[in-house]
């Protein structure tokens, strides 16, 4: 069993009428996706900019959110919770197809390839493990991260894999490029 780690809090900052900053919302993400049948797994887009230069004054946009890739021009911020893989191949395959069809359709998701989870976005992407391990996996070689790590993920065939027993968390930034 699998034990959930608490709620990921978002912090947001603003300014008021007079210029002085102050704490507009703390709390838990108004975006946050599960899955059905895949326990522990969490997906919570945070924040997300609409082309740059970011307008640092721009409302809360993230609930408007939709796949993995960032706004045309712009960032997304989102943290997932990772739960183990399953030992049985044809679950890892189901699970990881779910998961793309219902939360990030607009990846290039390319399940034959070394690691089901296998995709490509044109992005710049900043994965931060925050808890837990994972391999990060590529066409020719995989790594393990640790909490602490940080990848750069620069539009390269990628995917993660959790085979520690316990949740990982990964934060992601992630920066719309072009090819």
């Amino acid at each position: 069993m699998t034990t959930e780690l608490p709620p990921v809090r978002r912090i947001v900052t603003a300014n008021d009428s007079q210029g002085r900053s102050y704490i507009a919302e703390d709390g838990v993400s108004p975006a946050m996706s599960t899955m059905p049948g895949r326990s522990g797994f969490r997906s919570n887009n945070l924040w997300r900019t609409v082309g740059s230069p970011a307008d640092v004054r721009a409302p809360d946009s993230v609930l408007e959110h939709r796949g993995v890739m960032p706004p045309p021009g712009g960032t997304v911020l989102r943290v997932v919770d990772l739960p183990p893989e399953s030992g049985d191949a044809e679950e890892r395959a189901r699970a990881t197809a779910a998961t793309f069809q219902q939360l990030f359709p607009d990846a290039v998701h390319q399940p034959d390839q070394r690691h089901p989870g296998m995709h490509v976005t044109a992005t710049v992407d900043y994965a931060i493990v925050l808890h837990g391990e994972v391999h990060a996996v590529m066409d020719d070689a995989e790594t393990l991260m640790k909490a602490g790590d940080v990848l750069i993920q620069r539009g390269t065939n990628h995917a993660w894999a959790n085979r520690s027993g316990a949740l990982a968390r990964i934060a992601f930034i992630l920066v719309d490029g072009r090819r």
